[in-house]
């Protein structure tokens, strides 16, 4: 399958995985997989990469429904500032194609913020290592195997 769907198999972790036929015209990979899934947008993260003043890569996963606040970002990290990192950077770093990124198996271990909203739900949607596959998961298990930190990071 994809990296990420093979990190979750083998913790015995609980999970589920959803696909679509997903459609490259498409303008918004996480609201496509929302509606192709017929799912509430606000259940569905994206996973974006920053970088900071120093150069270290950031996993920031929101809603797909808002966008990164990027001073929220770098103040949970500990940072000066923070910037978008460039799609190939972004690409070299996790192993995977910008729209199909997971915050999950990534080749690199990056530090990973989720955002605080994702707490109060009792299953989230991120990316399975795909564009057109989607992982669906608690939030805590996210989290544990992403070592990521609840931040309220997302607008």
């Amino acid at each position: 399958m994809t990296p990420a769907i093979d990190l979750l198999k083998k913790a015995k972790a609980e999970f589920r995985i959803h696909s679509y036929e997903h459609d490259p015209k498409s303008a918004s990979y996480g609201l496509e997989a929302a509606d192709k899934l017929g799912l509430d947008p606000a259940q569905v993260f994206k996973t974006l990469l920053a970088c900071t003043e120093k150069n270290e890569l950031l996993v920031a996963i929101v809603p797909v429904t808002g966008s990164l606040d990027l001073k929220a970002l770098a103040q949970a990290a500990g940072a000066k500032k923070a910037d978008m990192a460039d799609p190939a950077v972004a690409q070299r770093a996790t192993g995977y194609l910008v729209g199909g990124i997971s915050p999950l198996g990534q080749k690199k271990r990056l530090r990973t913020f989720i955002d605080a909203s994702a707490q109060a739900l009792p299953s989230m949607y991120v990316s399975a290592g795909r564009r057109g596959l989607e992982v669906e998961l608690a939030p805590a298990v996210l989290a544990t195997h992403t070592s990521g930190i609840f931040a309220p990071i997302g607008r």
